[in-house]
């Protein structure tokens, strides 16, 4: 039976794994460049997903570890879905000590609301608070 292991270490991360599926696969960030994808992890608390060692999943946490945090960037392999695995990573989240007494978590989804219902994650409660700085086109030259 494959071995699962969700893992924070930096050295961990397949940047080719992670940045091909980022850049090619992933519905809110196509054709982001590869130094962005490395730079966004260097700046954030990241999760490798691997099965008996291999990259099948990713999320990275960006934020103060205090107050509060935004969760960016979460998949698994097409090949490896329904496995358990996005769950995996959402309990190794949840249970960072790093992530723990934060005021607010946010994310944005568009197809994976019942995962992160599972997690606490609501709809927004007061959204005439927020606002946002959109640019679709920031990693086009």
């Amino acid at each position: 039976m494959a071995e699962l292991r969700i893992s924070t270490d930096p050295a961990d991360i397949d940047f080719d794994i992670v940045h091909g599926f980022l850049s090619t696969q992933a519905y809110w960030c196509p054709g982001i460049p590869r130094d962005v994808v490395e730079r966004a992890a260097a700046n954030s608390l990241c999760f490798s997903a691997l099965l008996d060692g291999r990259q099948v999943g990713f999320a990275r946490v960006i934020g103060d570890r205090a107050t509060f945090a935004y969760l960016a960037d979460v998949f698994v392999l097409p090949d490896h879905r329904g496995q358990g695995i996005s769950k995996a990573l959402m309990t190794a989240i949840d249970a960072h000590p790093e992530l723990q007494k934060l005021r607010r978590f946010m994310l944005a989804t568009s197809d994976a609301h019942t995962l992160y219902a599972q997690h606490g994650f609501m709809p927004l409660s007061r959204p005439e608070r927020f606002m946002e700085r959109y640019k679709p086109d920031a990693y086009l030259d």
